[in-house]
């Protein structure tokens, strides 16, 4: 594990007590469901000449409402290889970085239920900069939980900065875009990156996103979970999972940093669905 610094070890230290008790509350959803899945934790080890690459815990749970569930936190530290430097902030002159972070992935068994996408992390490189958001993902949407899921990531951010929630929404629609398919890859919600110049209150509104990613989204899970669907429901599920999974593999900015930095693969590619369709 590198050696951090005072700042390195706080913001690692939120993600790992988010990822417990988001774990925490998925795990409750599957009791009441009358499940008993939990999550598996793997350990991994990022290689690293200097043997101080670090590392993270893959966690991913299969049970009845979470079909496949995977939660992730890593810090890892190292050198970015190539022209890769060029293409991260504050890396091009001294390819050196470090990177700590929560990536979470629900694919759900109910279509009715959305799958989502929450990923924050804190980078350093010559600059320090905290990113990530949250985006909803329904194959079958309702516009009560796109109203809200987004209404509860505006408070967060209208609690630290009223520009924030229209700049990070209006980011996260131009992301998660499909451009071969010209869709959107689900009804969006925030993003953000390269958030700096004052720590503190960039950490506490990282944090923030956190806190209103486990306040709304298991919330929206219970309303929707016991919802009867049809086979064609999971047809169109399935068909919508493929769009999914296309994103991920061609255009997303964390699976190509977990690739070029040597993450564990399985950890990389949880954010796939366990079933999939093209038409």
């Amino acid at each position: 594990m590198p050696t951090l610094d005072t700042e390195q070890a706080a913001a690692r230290q939120w993600f790992e007590s988010l990822r417990d008790a988001i774990c925490a509350e998925f795990e409750a959803i599957e009791r009441e469901a009358g499940s008993d899945a939990a999550f598996d934790y793997t350990p991994w080890d990022r290689p690293d000449p200097s043997g101080d690459g670090g590392g993270g815990v893959r966690g991913v749970m299969k049970g009845r409402v979470f079909e496949k569930v995977g939660v992730n936190v890593s810090t890892v530290g190292g050198t970015f290889e190539g022209d890769f430097a060029k293409t991260i902030h504050g890396a091009a002159d001294d390819p050196q970085f470090f990177a700590t972070g929560i990536s979470l992935v629900a694919h759900m068994a109910n279509p009715h239920v959305p799958a989502v996408h929450m990923n924050t992390r804190f980078l350093v490189t010559t600059k320090r900069w905290f990113g990530g958001g949250a985006d909803l993902n329904p194959p079958i949407p309702y516009d009560q939980d796109t109203a809200d899921f987004h209404a509860r990531l505006k408070a967060a951010c209208d609690a630290h900065d009223p520009d924030h929630y229209p700049r990070f929404k209006q980011w996260a629609d131009e992301y998660f875009y499909i451009p071969h398919r010209q869709v959107h890859r689900g009804v969006g919600g925030i993003f953000y990156d390269h958030l700096e110049g004052d720590f503190a209150a960039d950490f506490a509104f990282t944090q923030d996103v956190g806190r209103a990613f486990l306040d709304i989204f298991p919330a929206i899970v219970r309303r929707r979970m016991a919802t009867p669907f049809t086979d064609a429901d999971k047809a169109a599920q399935l068909v919508w999972r493929g769009r999914y999974a296309e994103f991920n593999l061609v255009y997303d900015r964390g699976t190509l940093f977990g690739l070029k930095t040597g993450g564990n693969i399985d950890a990389i590619l949880m954010s796939l669905p366990p079933l999939a369709a093209w038409e």
